[in-house]
C-alpha cells in the first residue's frame, strides 16, 4: 500500500511540474539574489480567430527585490499583449499574456519569447510554443 501511494505521489508531482518551464537565472547569479521566468511547458493551443490568456511569472530568489521589465515578442502571424510590462518588486509576480489569432492565421506552431531585464544584474529569457489549430 505504501509503495502504491509513493508511486501515485511521484506521478502527481511529475504531472504538476511538467506544466511549466523556467529560464536560466537572471539578476544576481546566486540562487537567492536572482530570478527566473516561468512559462508553459506544453504547447499552448489557440483556435483561429480566438484569444487565449497564458500566465507568465517571475520566480524570485529570497533576496531578489528588484523591478523586472518583461518584453514579450511573438513570431509573425500571431499577436501578443502586453508586449512590454514592468513587474514591480512589490506586485504579484504573475502576468497574463493575451495570445490572439485571426481567422486567417496559418495553422501551425509559433514561438513566443519572453525576456526579463532587472534594474541591475543580468537579463534572462525563455520561450514557449503556441499551436494554432482550426476551429
Amino acid at each position: 500500500m505504501r509503495t502504491a501511494i509513493t508511486i501515485m505521489m511521484t506521478f502527481a508531482l511529475a504531472a504538476i511540474s511538467g506544466c511549466q518551464t523556467s529560464s536560466p537565472r537572471g539578476g544576481g547569479m546566486t540562487k537567492d539574489a536572482g530570478f527566473k521566468i516561468v512559462v508553459p511547458t506544453r504547447d499552448t493551443t489557440v483556435q483561429q480567430g480566438d484569444v487565449r490568456a497564458v500566465t507568465v511569472s517571475l520566480q524570485r530568489g529570497a533576496y531578489f527585490k528588484q523591478d523586472v521589465r518583461m518584453q514579450i515578442k511573438a513570431s509573425d502571424g500571431i499577436n501578443v499583449g502586453p508586449t512590454d510590462i514592468l513587474v514591480k518588486a512589490s506586485e504579484s509576480p504573475e502576468i497574463q499574456v493575451q495570445i490572439a489569432t485571426t481567422t486567417n492565421t496559418a495553422l501551425g506552431s509559433y514561438i513566443v519569447s519572453v525576456t526579463g531585464t532587472p534594474k541591475t544584474g543580468e537579463p534572462t529569457s525563455t520561450a514557449f510554443t503556441v499551436k494554432v489549430v482550426a476551429p
